[in-house]
């Protein structure tokens, strides 16, 4: 019962990160342009010029959380430290100043900035406790798997809930409900990460004294089994935008069912449930390169019954779930990969560097979404879409590119990545030496 409420404490952290995250991409542009009231074209900038500002601040947090020493562990105050930051910028992000066009657009800026940089704060340490919370690999598996699970609920809890709520709360009036929502959500996340804070203890020392390493030094850290990583976040994220943007079209225009879309909506989200409950156990019995492979297999499979199948609704449903199966095992093995990744830095070159990972880590995801929407939108206006209008057969065949063959070649090149990793081979002898190290540290003290 211990270990599930560490495990269940640690993953709800990323519940209540996607509270407020999964609520930004969904609806803050449609808040931005309908509610706040500013333009399409000043809002699309803004999301465009904050991703370079995510970027140093990413990398700032990470270089902080890595020479950060206190009695609490490294990355475990920042989720007491951001918690009420991160609520108060949610509601002011959401707040509707009585300030000109001129005036509410700084404000849209600043208090986005401010609510993207505390996001920053508690996730950034999010993703680099796992390795100091325990040793034991299946039970790091066991974490990461919960909080993938987690972040599923989130997501899904703001999916189904949202509009209903700004309709409740707003009674007509849109601001006040968007308003009262997020400020229950943001509050909601705040106590998440109190308990996140409360139900985790970091149990595992670093081998590597920090207090004085310069920032080339930490670059020097970073191994090429890292750069593997980062470049599979790029691609899984890509995958992820392309799936999810494109899969509405294709319903609406290619296939004409409408009316499903809402419960392809709901099968997206929750189709990957069974592969991510599982993979802790599939990990005890088979590589995470393995694991891929198969997850990449299971994905171009239900794309391909999707594909051939589209006049039947047995296939279509089909071939979502399998997708979902798999799509999801790549989202959990990417991230199950990342503690073996920080472990290699501290084995292979003496480096603590996990702040550092998971900054950049953060880096590839952020700019892989943005190209990627950036790419989608530039392909479909290049196959002549037109929105809301019955579309031309070469505006269908560029949907239909888009959500079923880019996919494909993005599992392809997650194939190739993953056939250059490692580390399911050094992973005993990683740990060993690790363990080593730190008793050699602890007798000397």
């Amino acid at each position: 019962m211990k270990k599930w409420g560490k495990r269940i404490g640690y993953g709800i952290g990323d519940l209540g990160c996607n509270l407020v995250f999964s609520t930004m991409a969904s609806y803050l542009m449609v808040f931005y342009t309908d509610v706040f009231g500013i333009t399409a074209a000043a809002a699309g900038t803004m999301m465009l010029v904050t991703k370079f500002i995510d970027a140093v601040t990413d990398t700032g947090m990470g270089l902080i959380v890595d020479r950060t020493h206190t009695r609490w562990g490294q990355g475990r105050p920042y989720f007491l430290l951001g918690a009420v930051p991160f609520a108060v910028f949610t509601f002011l992000t959401f707040y509707i100043p009585d300030l000109g066009s001129g005036g509410k657009l700084v404000w849209a800026y600043v208090t986005y900035c401010l609510l993207c940089t505390a996001y920053t704060v508690v996730n950034i340490p999010l993703n680099t406790i796992v390795p100091r919370l325990t040793s034991d690999v299946h039970e790091r598996d066991i974490l990461v798997s919960t909080r993938m699970v987690c972040a599923m609920i989130g997501t899904a809890v703001v999916m189904s809930i949202t509009a209903p709520l700004v309709e409740y709360f707003g009674k007509g009036n849109e601001a006040k409900g968007y308003l009262v929502t997020m400020t229950i959500y943001g509050i909601a996340a705040m106590c998440i990460f109190f308990v996140t804070f409360a139900s985790t203890k970091e149990v595992v020392p670093s081998t590597v004294n920090k207090k004085h390493s310069s920032l080339k030094e930490d670059f020097k850290g970073l191994t090429g089994q890292a750069w593997i990583l980062f470049l599979l976040n790029l691609f899984y994220f890509s995958l992820y935008v392309v799936r999810s943007t494109t899969v509405i079209y294709y319903f609406k225009y290619n296939l004409g069912r409408t009316e499903w879309l809402s419960l392809v909506g709901l099968l997206g989200i929750l189709s990957g449930l069974p592969m991510l409950l599982l993979l802790p156990s599939l990990e005890k019995h088979f590589s995470k390169k393995n694991l891929m492979f198969f997850s990449i297999l299971l994905y171009i499979v239900g794309d391909m019954i999707i594909f051939i199948g589209k006049n039947s609704a047995v296939c279509l449903l089909t071939g979502l779930v399998i997708t979902g199966l798999g799509i999801y095992g790549i989202f959990g093995i990417t991230f199950a990969m990342q503690p073996d990744v920080i472990d290699y830095s501290e084995y292979k070159k003496n480096a603590s560097v996990a702040g550092l990972i998971a900054a950049f880590q953060g880096f590839f995801v952020k700019g892989g979404m943005g190209l990627t929407s950036f790419i989608i939108g530039a392909f479909l206006a290049r196959g002549g879409y037109v929105a809301n209008a019955v579309q031309t057969e070469k505006a269908l065949s560029y949907i239909e590119i888009c959500f079923i063959w880019i996919p494909i070649v993005l599992c392809v090149l997650i194939g190739v990545l993953t056939y250059f990793y490692k580390l399911d081979g050094l992973r005993a002898e990683m740990t060993k030496e690790l363990e080593e190290r730190r008793q050699r540290m602890a007798n000397e003290m």
